[in-house]
């Protein structure tokens, strides 16, 4: 068979379960984990109460998502799921506001990346252009890996996602032996309610699962995506969760409370607490490795979506060109232009606390598609019933149910300056979806709407 009449899942193929764990692993593990436990520790032991809910939360959108990507196994992930439960304009939403949000948290990536550098080059923290040199250099570093073939970021992702895990696993395996239980106690130390503070450290937990779907966006270029991409989303969910769980719980076992509270680097703390200075620096490298991780990972991501959606007539069709890797590089590319431009924004102090408040609208856009894929889940169920064991719908949909409610949950604990300004955001998408539909209409085939008629 040749390669033109090789099915396209076939052909492009590349990315096996350990990749698209890798994948799922390394967009959720981030820079923010290694930072959290010094923010729960104004809460004490009752934040871990905090990271079971979240994890339980995390899990039914996993089992959604898994759910879904068996039903089909298509590019683009949440956007494919919403435009075929939903239709085209709740697509084109949900491609938007995703897409917006990718490019903009890389830009916070790269930055966070310079940031975890600086423990080893301490002059970095005093020239601003040295270090938007070296946030916008890793940016095209890695655009240029995944234009090159999407096997190279696999490849660079399954790496990057082993070594930023080795610290954190010593710390949550080898840190509990040092753990000393008087510092969970009180239990609850915010001087709140236990639900109060509960409720606190689950919005606070939440942001460390964003990017669980991410297996099911480059679906044309897994292999047996319909296999491979539930067991790597539930796959890297559970990896992630006992990391998240076990290194916080040693951590807060290592440091006393006082100490925590006022840790920038908890992680690296709690390491030179145990083993000395040097396991501090090795913790420092690891995190600065979570954040290249990722960022490799995001802009892998940052082509697919608009890819998928120029596949369907959504997006402008220049998105839908591949190279002859097939590889969607003007997606990259153009993103990272994007990225760039917000870097140097972020760059003049005048505009940092402009840029945080971008940062917490991508985070928003980001629970926006898994509010519409678990909804999608029901209504492609509704549609397309004649598809399906009804006998054997009530589990999976009391799980679509519960991941909607979670997702909205997290919505409104964003707040509602964030929610209001994230409509508006939201909303300024849908001139292009109308100049993107005229466009369509203009240049259609006379003959295809005779035929139509």
């Amino acid at each position: 068979m040749s390669e033109e009449t090789k099915p396209r899942s076939q052909s492009r193929a590349t990315l096996g379960l350990w990749m698209c764990t890798a994948l799922v692993v390394g967009n959720m593990v981030g820079s923010g984990v290694f930072l959290l436990p010094a923010s729960l520790g104004a809460y004490g032991g009752i934040s871990i109460v905090g990271w079971l809910i979240t994890t339980a939360g995390a899990m039914t959108l996993a089992l959604v998502f898994s759910r879904l990507s068996r039903m089909m196994p298509s590019a683009g992930g949440p956007y494919a799921y919403t435009r075929r439960g939903l239709g085209d304009f709740a697509g084109f939403l949900v491609a938007w506001g995703y897409w917006n949000s990718i490019w903009t948290s890389n830009a916070a990536i790269a930055v966070a990346f310079v940031s975890y550098l600086t423990a080893f080059w301490p002059g970095l923290a005093g020239s601003n252009t040295m270090a938007a040199a070296i946030a916008i250099g890793s940016i095209w570093l890695l655009s240029w890996v995944n234009a090159a073939g999407v096997r190279n970021a696999g490849i660079v992702q399954l790496v990057t996602t082993i070594l930023k895990l080795l610290p954190l696993v010593a710390i949550a395996s080898l840190g509990l032996l040092y753990f000393n239980v008087e510092h969970f106690r009180p239990f609850n130390v915010s001087g709140t309610s236990s639900f109060s503070a509960i409720s606190a450290t689950v919005a606070l937990t939440l942001w460390a699962f964003l990017g669980l779907e991410s297996a099911t966006i480059p679906a044309d270029h897994v292999t047996e995506p319909s296999r491979t991409i539930p067991r790597a989303t539930i796959l890297g969910t559970v990896i992630a969760a006992c990391v998240y769980v076990l290194g916080t719980v040693a951590v807060m076992g290592i440091l006393p409370p006082s100490a925590l509270a006022v840790s920038t680097a908890p992680f690296a703390d709690a390491a030179r607490e145990v083993w000395g200075g040097w396991a501090a620096y090795a913790v420092a490298g690891g995190a600065a490795i979570s954040c290249f991780g990722a960022l490799n990972g995001w802009i892998l991501l940052q082509g697919q979506i608009p890819l998928a959606a120029a596949n369907d007539n959504l997006f402008p069709a220049r998105f839908q060109r591949l190279s002859g890797r097939n590889t969607p590089a003007f997606g990259i590319l153009f993103s990272s232009v994007l990225v760039t431009l917000l870097i140097l924004l972020n760059y003049t102090k005048t505009f940092v606390e402009q840029f945080n408040f971008i940062i917490l609208l991508a985070t928003l856009h980001t629970l926006i598609p898994y509010v519409f894929s678990a909804m999608s889940q029901l209504m492609i169920y509704v549609k397309e019933r004649t598809l399906f064991d009804t006998e054997r719908l009530l589990a999976p949909t009391l799980i679509a149910v519960l991941a909607f409610l979670y997702s909205l949950w997290a919505i409104v604990g964003a707040g509602m300056e964030i929610v209001y300004y994230g409509f508006l955001l939201l909303m300024v998408g849908v001139p292009v979806y109308v100049w993107i539909a005229w466009r369509r209409t203009e240049t259609r085939d006379p003959e295809e709407e005779t035929a139509e008629a």
